[in-house]
């Protein structure tokens, strides 16, 4: 089997909701980096076979197979064809992977896999789906939002709003710092407009300034939708050692609803070589599982355990880690699962503090993760992320 490479990754900041880039369609925010990515690499992009985006929510702006739409507008070469999935909040760390697993079975050489959401312009949950619309299906698959999930997460295992709020500071102290240090500068590449003047070239949620007391202003954000929604109920009778749902989640320590796109050139040795291109990590293993679907968001734990025996590893072999931050307690369920140093985890903050383009998110954190193995001079590295549906994505990677 053949070893896949990354020799680049790329982003965009991320966008509060209706903010900086609420002018930007998603189809531009794709093209502005696959140009960038050109130009960094002097890639003769006839050479690069296929384009894999991932998107969750693929409706107007964001339907119509935006990889290959995007792929044409960036000026691209006719040969590369797309494709756009949707695994949720993995899709972007899907898309790596299964350009990973063509590039490692040797039908490809050389691929861009990435993912895009812009928020602002396509709303979420606008594309539907049976789960959410059909009492039916909701009803013999005791389906619940994620927020309750979230919520629920927490009063299983007993994490306190204390516990999650004391997280979520952190997330956006360490973000500020990462800002300030210029870590994400090696991989941001600024949006402009039609005119060449920068729009946005920094992530825009960031709140260096949060403490503990100002979360504790803030109200549960699932409180009512639990209560007056009947999801609590739902919740209980899927788990009926439960005497409550506690709600401690609330927009401080939940993912931020934010835009953005991330995409990532990888190939074979092969072809990087014939074209120049310096490897930065190769693929160790990646791995894909489900779980229980109502409380839904317990994946990363297990999905990374079976990278590690996939990969021959045990988590100290892990240099460094880049878990999803959709809400704080998955974090404290992953940290019970993989039980690692917190100063191994999310060390340039996370999607509390910097946000989740659903599609995108999955991409940005692995080349987040690259970028400070290189910075810190250090092997190995690994992302994971929580999935809608009850679902967990894990992915290995290792400097070269």
């Amino acid at each position: 089997m053949a070893d896949a490479y990354i020799f680049d990754a790329v982003r965009t900041p991320r966008g509060k909701k209706k903010g900086s880039l609420w002018e930007v369609t998603p189809t531009q925010l794709v093209v502005t980096l696959l140009k960038a990515l050109k130009e960094r690499n002097d890639l003769d992009t006839s050479k690069v076979e296929d384009l894999i985006l991932g998107c969750v929510t693929q409706v107007m702006e964001q339907g119509g197979n935006i990889a290959k739409t995007a792929s044409q507008q960036a000026g691209y070469s006719n040969n590369v064809s797309g494709m756009t999935i949707n695994r949720f909040c993995a899709s972007g760390l899907e898309a790596f992977n299964i350009a990973a697993a063509k590039i490692m079975s040797g039908q490809i050489d050389l691929m861009i896999a990435g993912g895009v959401e812009s928020m602002s312009r396509v709303q979420m949950g606008s594309d539907g789906g049976s789960i959410f619309m059909d009492p039916a299906v909701a009803f013999d698959q005791y389906f619940v939002p994620q927020g309750i999930s979230a919520d629920l997460i927490a009063t299983k295992w007993g994490y306190t709003r204390d516990m999650l709020d004391e997280y979520a500071v952190r997330s956006q102290e360490r973000a500020a710092q990462a800002w300030e240090k210029q870590a994400f500068a090696k991989s941001i590449i600024p949006v402009k407009d039609v005119n060449g003047f920068t729009i946005l070239d920094r992530d825009e949620n960031v709140r260096p300034g949060t403490t503990k007391d100002v979360l504790a202003g803030l109200n549960p954000s699932f409180e009512m939708m639990g209560a007056m929604g009947g999801f609590d109920n739902v919740a209980l009778q899927k788990y009926p050692e439960l005497e409550k749902v506690n709600h401690v989640h609330h927009p401080g320590n939940s993912s931020a609803i934010v835009d953005g796109a991330a995409v990532i050139l990888m190939g074979s040795k092969e072809m990087g070589e014939a074209l120049g291109l310096t490897p930065r990590a190769k693929v160790k293993s990646f791995s894909v599982v489900g779980t229980e679907p109502t409380i839904m968001l317990t994946g990363p734990g297990p999905a990374t355990q079976k990278a590690l025996k996939k990969a021959g590893m045990e988590k100290n072999d892990v240099d460094l880690y880049e878990v999803n931050e959709a809400f704080a307690s998955m974090i404290m369920r992953f940290l019970d699962d993989v039980p690692i140093d917190q100063d191994k985890l999310n060390v340039n903050g996370g999607a509390i503090a910097m946000g989740h383009p659903l599609g995108a998110t999955g991409n940005i954190i692995l080349g987040t993760v690259l970028d400070e193995l290189e910075a810190q001079d250090k092997e190995v590295g690994a992302a994971a992320l929580c999935i809608g549906g009850g679902m967990g994505v894990a992915t290995i990677i290792e400097r070269v």
